[in-house]
């Protein structure tokens, strides 16, 4: 893919020609890169996954970092047919 050299001026200029949508849009990309950015993107993303864990009826801070893998797991493909976890049954590693 070819590259294009522009200044930080050709920049903001593109972006002043953008609608109100498309700059927000870009603003927030540009934002989420940043290191503060990143931090409220992750502070967010534990309240979430506490929330979803209280509503099942799980403590997220109580699990190490093996039971908090297969929360993430089962949340990430609850639309398949498998076995939700649960603490009182033994973690089965695949070999593969």
């Amino acid at each position: 893919m070819p590259t294009i050299a522009l200044t930080t001026q050709q920049i903001i200029g593109y972006i002043q020609k953008m609608s109100p949508e498309e700059r927000f849009k870009a603003l927030r990309v540009l934002a989420r890169s940043t290191p503060e950015g990143r931090e409220l993107q992750m502070k967010h993303s534990e309240s979430s996954i506490r929330q979803e864990c209280a509503q099942r009826g799980l403590d997220w801070d109580a699990m190490d970092d093996e039971e908090r893998l297969n929360v993430i797991n089962d949340i990430i493909h609850e639309d398949r047919a498998c076995t939700p976890y649960r603490r009182d049954l033994p973690v089965l590693m695949s070999s593969q």
